[in-house]
C-alpha cells in the first residue's frame, strides 16, 4: 500500500489544480479529474466524470460487489488554493517523513488516501460499496460536492480533510454579512453640508465588537465558541471629500445549532439599537453566503467504524474532536447522511510552505479500509 499510496500522492501534487473560482485563468481540476479517472480504471474500478459545469469536473469512482451491503462515500477535493509565493509548488520534494507541495496537506493526501482505500476494501470482497467522490470547487462554492449528491446515494460518509488522525464530529459554519452606511458628500471644508459615512459606521464597528464578545458565553464543547470578526471596509474617494458611503463586511462563525436565522436577528437588532443612539444612521444590510455548521452524534455508527478502526491502526484510540475550518461534511450531513472528518496530519494548508506527514497518510489510507471493511459488511 505504502509505495501506491506515495506514487498516487506524489502524482496529484504534480498536477496543477488551483481553483479558477479564486485565481482567475488557473487551471482547475480536469486534468486531476482525468488522472483520478485512469488510476482508478487501471485499479478496475468503476468510474463516472461528472462535469456538468464546464472545466470544473468531478469523479466518482466506485469499488465493492453493491450487492445489499451498505454504501459508504469517501469524499475529497480536487482543487486547491493559489501559490502565492511558494518556490516550485506543483514539484513534490520529500524531506523524511514530510512531503511538501501544494495540495499535499489541503487535500491530495487525504484523496489519495481514499482512493487507496476504496481499491484494497474492493479487493477484499465487500459485499456493499465504496464510493469515492473526488470533488471540484470545494475551496469555493462547493459546486462539485454539490453534483455528487444528485448521483450519489450514501449510508454514511467520511470527509478526508486533514484532521492529525483525529476523528472529528464538528466543525464550525460560517456567514458572510456586508453592511451598507450612507451619507452626503461634501468639500471637507465645509463639513456642514455633508454626512460622514465611515464615521457614521464606527458605532456599528463598536457594536460588532461587542456581539462578538457575548457570543463567546456558549462554547460548543468541540468547537469552542461562535466568533465575529471584520473582514473588509472601504469608503471614500479622495482625501478633501466628506465619503458619502462605507461598506463593511464580517463574518459570522456559527455553532451547531445556530442557523443563518439567528445571525440575520442579532444583526436586524445590533443595526436598530445604533439607530436609537443616532436616529439619522441610514445602514443597511445583506447577507451574501452561508455556510452551515455540522456535528454528527458520538453514537453514530460510522463514528464507531472510523473510531475502531483507527484504534486497530494507530495503537491507540483516537480523540473525538472538532475541526476549526468548514468543509463540505456540512453539504453532505445536510442531505442526510451520516459524516465524520478524518485525515492526516501535516501543515501549511493556504500557506507557501505546505507539507503532509507521510506515514500519517499511510495510516490514514489503512484505516479508512478497515472502515470500510466493517460498516459495508
Amino acid at each position: 500500500m505504502s509505495r501506491d499510496l506515495i506514487d498516487l500522492l506524489t502524482d496529484l501534487v504534480t498536477i496543477d489544480s488551483v481553483n479558477p473560482s479564486l485565481v482567475p485563468g488557473a487551471a482547475g481540476e480536469a486534468a486531476a479529474a482525468e488522472h483520478v479517472l485512469q488510476w482508478a480504471v487501471t485499479a478496475g474500478l468503476s468510474t463516472q466524470l461528472l462535469d456538468a459545469h464546464p472545466g470544473r469536473p468531478s469523479v466518482v469512482v466506485r469499488g465493492g460487489e453493491a450487492a445489499g451491503g451498505p454504501t459508504l462515500l469517501l469524499c475529497g477535493h480536487l482543487d486547491t488554493v493559489g501559490v502565492g509565493g511558494m518556490t516550485d509548488p506543483f514539484v513534490p520534494r520529500i524531506d523524511g517523513d514530510r512531503l511538501y507541495g501544494r495540495g499535499a496537506y489541503d487535500m491530495k493526501a487525504g484523496l489519495a488516501a481514499a482512493l487507496i482505500a476504496c481499491r484494497d476494501a474492493a479487493r477484499a470482497g465487500i459485499a456493499g460499496e465504496v464510493v469515492v467522490a473526488a470533488v471540484a470547487d470545494e475551496e469555493h462554492s462547493s459546486v462539485g460536492v454539490r453534483e455528487v449528491l444528485e448521483q450519489v446515494d450514501a449510508d454514511a460518509a467520511i470527509v478526508t480533510e486533514p484532521t492529525e488522525l483525529t476523528v472529528a464530529t464538528a466543525h464550525k459554519g460560517f456567514v458572510w454579512v456586508e453592511i451598507e452606511v450612507l451619507g452626503t458628500a461634501a468639500h471637507g471644508s465645509r463639513p456642514h453640508l455633508g454626512v460622514d459615512a465611515i464615521l457614521k459606521t464606527g458605532p456599528i464597528l463598536v457594536a460588532l465588537a461587542d456581539l462578538d464578545e457575548q457570543l463567546r458565553v456558549r462554547r460548543h464543547p468541540r468547537l469552542g465558541p461562535g466568533t465575529l470578526h471584520a473582514s473588509l471596509i472601504g469608503g471614500g474617494h479622495e482625501e478633501s471629500t466628506i465619503p458619502d458611503r462605507c461598506v463593511l463586511t464580517f463574518e459570522r462563525r456559527t455553532l451547531p445549532g445556530e442557523t443563518a436565522a439567528d445571525v440575520e436577528r442579532d444583526v436586524v437588532n445590533l443595526l436598530a439599537r445604533c439607530r436609537r443612539a443616532d436616529p439619522d444612521l441610514a445602514a443597511t444590510h445583506r447577507t451574501t453566503l452561508v455556510r452551515e455548521p455540522f456535528d454528527v452524534p458520538d453514537t453514530a455508527p460510522i463514528v464507531a467504524a472510523v473510531t475502531e478502526a483507527a484504534t486497530d491502526v494507530l495503537g491507540h484510540r483516537p480523540e473525538l474532536t472538532g475541526v476549526s475550518y468548514w468543509a463540505d461534511a456540512a453539504l453532505i450531513a445536510a442531505a442526510g447522511i451520516s459524516t465524520v472528518v478524518f485525515g492526516p496530519s501535516g501543515d501549511g494548508a493556504h500557506a507557501e510552505v505546505e507539507w503532509v506527514d507521510i506515514d500519517a497518510t499511510v495510516a490514514c489510507a489503512r484505516t479508512l479500509t478497515s472502515a470500510a471493511r466493517r460498516f459495508c459488511r
